[in-house]
């Protein structure tokens, strides 16, 4: 009778590991020797030690793991390493960034300077305001999104659940090519055909169409991508029950990506919420209250933030900074707006 010998398994099977803390304690001794390099080797700018430190960081973490923990895990930590520099590199700027536009504009931000004009204050005197250039930029990007949401919307439906053939594939090759187009053709396109040829005077409505033109690609292509991503089985179920295609695309495909769809809207408001060159050419500006966008100049927190600094004055730069800050607080005001109607009108999940 033949026995079997049965080898007792290793009382520990685990691999050594680095512990949990060595990220810190090397990324802590990676900011203090790059701060030891740039003052021995006199670098002024913070950015060049921020660089050492971050080599630094990868380097080091890769030689600790492949000592301790073996060739394998050592590349996974490197590309984890790798990973969070390349956040930080992403963060730092718009950290600061943000910081320095608190800092600097919240010297002139109050209540007065939201609700006042600039109709009869100099570039280089204290005082004014920006209530003119508020209303402007609500009302040329609101009637933008008039007018560029239901053609995006309409056109990326069309594009995912209808377009078939050469015509499908031109609308996608003229939308790819007008997303790249810069903000002053747009604006010389609409100066040439609304003011030269029809003979229609500067208004902000004039500069909604060109801010429209620049948005209308960014919704199409944001919309398209949040459509394909709706399973097929949503719509194949709907349409079994006899429900019609539009309505489905209504009731079913729409209400299930609205979520991504109001981030490419807000995308694409960020992106034209900011324009100088359209303003420029076709909406000039004014320092008093116009609150009708198709009659006259209007002013916009862009061009105004442009020309206070372009001021050259200490009371220009603070007002510029103030508008700044403004406008950015209206992106994010507007984004968590989105957020919460996006998140009301999506399905919900739970029973």
């Amino acid at each position: 009778m033949s026995t079997t010998t049965i080898k007792p398994a290793p009382a520990d099977l685990k691999a050594a590991r680095l512990p949990r803390w060595t990220p810190y304690v090397v990324a802590a001794g990676s900011l203090a020797v790059a701060g030891g390099v740039g003052l021995a080797a006199d670098l002024s700018s913070r950015a060049q030690w921020g660089l050492i430190a971050a080599l630094l960081f990868v380097a080091v973490s890769y030689a600790l793991a492949a000592r301790v923990e073996g060739t394998r895990q050592a590349k996974d930590r490197l590309a984890t390493s790798v990973v969070w520099v390349m956040f930080l590199l992403a963060v730092v700027p718009l950290a600061s960034l943000i910081y320095e536009t608190v800092k600097r504009g919240v010297k002139v931000l109050d209540g007065y300077f939201l609700t006042h004009s600039m109709g009869v204050v100099a570039d280089d005197e204290t005082g004014g305001g920006i209530y003119h250039a508020i209303v402007g930029t609500l009302q040329q990007v609101g009637l933008a999104c008039l007018i560029a949401v239901p053609i995006g919307l309409l056109t990326a439906i069309y594009l995912v659940e209808y377009g078939r053939g050469r015509l499908a594939k031109a609308v996608t090759f003229f939308v790819d090519v007008m997303t790249g187009i810069p903000s002053i053709v747009a604006g010389l396109f609409v100066l040439s055909f609304w003011i030269l040829i029809l003979d229609f005077d500067p208004s902000g409505w004039a500069g909604a169409m060109a801010l429209s033109i620049l948005m209308m690609p960014v919704v199409v292509r944001s919309t398209e991508e949040m459509l394909k991503l709706v399973p097929n089985e949503l719509r194949e179920a709907s349409l079994a029950l006899g429900v019609p295609k539009w309505r489905t695309i209504l009731k079913v495909v729409l209400p299930t990506a609205i979520g991504g769809i109001t981030t490419g809207v807000m995308l694409a408001v960020a992106r034209i919420a900011g324009e100088t060159a359209p303003v420029l050419l076709l909406v000039w500006t004014t320092p008093f209250i116009n609150t009708n966008p198709f009659d006259g100049a209007q002013g916009s927190l862009p061009l105004y933030i442009y020309q206070q600094y372009s001021s050259g004055t200490n009371a220009g730069y603070d007002r510029a900074w103030a508008a700044a800050l403004t406008l950015i607080a209206f992106i994010m005001i507007l984004n968590l707006v989105a957020r919460g109607i996006a998140r009301w009108k999506a399905p919900k999940t739970g029973r």
